[in-house]
């Protein structure tokens, strides 16, 4: 097989220079232990979600955005949770929403927003467009239109019921609290379902959030949903109202793992409105 100039001429440049290749190798170690020790646990609150269940259904392959972290997962070619982290909304000009959802090199392309074509489903944000480019900027906001970011949801969900669940995070809880860690993503049952128009995306049967308000004073409150697919897009929200425990059963990941153990108990069994909305 014939070499590429390209190949040919950077083998050469390591074989000449060995120290280049040790430089590399270095540099190159020092990022990536900069990302697993430093970068990720400050895009996070109390720890980075901890599968409790083996096997590929709950392996996930970190992406750190600008403005929120992703658990990807290629064999379901969904993101099985994504975090972000809310305050109240700026005074600012609202930034043109992108016209494209765009591919991830960091899962190699492999989805692209022509696998959702004629699919039927919605290509649904997890990180919300609106509040991270409120937020965070243009970038940041750019990165929630990457594949990596979005998952398969019926339109009278995605339009409705969960857009008034991402108004009312970004509108209200954020004016109950300093601010508002958002752990979100779907959940999946026994029975596989793949996009007719893709078979490298999974359906799910319902999304999952989980809120962690932090007070003025540093008390803690949560709140979680669990909301199904085929949900009715005028039923109430608190109808949907579980608690974290429950999440995680059914999404296989332990959350807030990091803090002192009775205080998670307490924090994961709450499931009251009060003091939210």
């Amino acid at each position: 097989m014939r070499k590429s100039p390209l190949a040919y001429s950077f083998l050469t440049l390591l074989i000449k220079y060995p120290k280049l290749l040790l430089i590399a190798l270095l540099l190159g170690g020092l990022s990536y232990t900069y990302e697993l020790f430093v970068a990720r646990d400050t895009m996070v609150f109390q720890g980075i979600p901890k599968a409790t269940r083996d096997g590929l259904q709950t392996f996930t392959r970190i992406f750190r955005n600008d403005a929120f972290m992703v658990g990807y997962s290629d064999i379901r070619g969904n993101p099985l949770w994504v975090v972000y982290k809310l305050s109240a909304p700026k005074a600012s000009q609202p930034l043109k929403r992108p016209e494209n959802f765009t591919s991830d090199w960091r899962n190699f392309g492999v989805i692209g927003t022509s696998d959702y074509t004629n699919s039927g489903y919605d290509r649904g944000h997890m990180a919300p467009n609106r509040a991270i480019a409120q937020l965070y900027g243009k970038k940041a906001q750019e990165e929630t239109f990457l594949m990596t970011n979005i998952t398969p949801q019926k339109p009278s969900l995605n339009q409705k019921l969960w857009q008034r669940l991402e108004s009312l995070e970004f509108e209200v809880f954020t004016q109950k609290f300093k601010s508002v860690w958002v752990y979100t993503g779907p959940l999946f049952n026994r029975d596989v379902k793949r996009l007719k128009s893709s078979y490298w995306v999974e359906i799910p049967d319902a999304f999952y959030k989980i809120y962690v308000g932090i007070q003025a004073d540093g008390n803690l409150k949560t709140l979680a949903f669990v909301i199904p697919q085929n949900a009715k897009a005028n039923t109430p929200l608190e109808k949907f109202i579980v608690s974290i425990d429950t999440v995680e059963k059914q999404s296989g990941f332990d959350f807030l793992h990091t803090l002192e153990d009775g205080i998670e108990k307490e924090l994961e069994k709450q499931t009251q409105k009060e003091g939210w909305f």
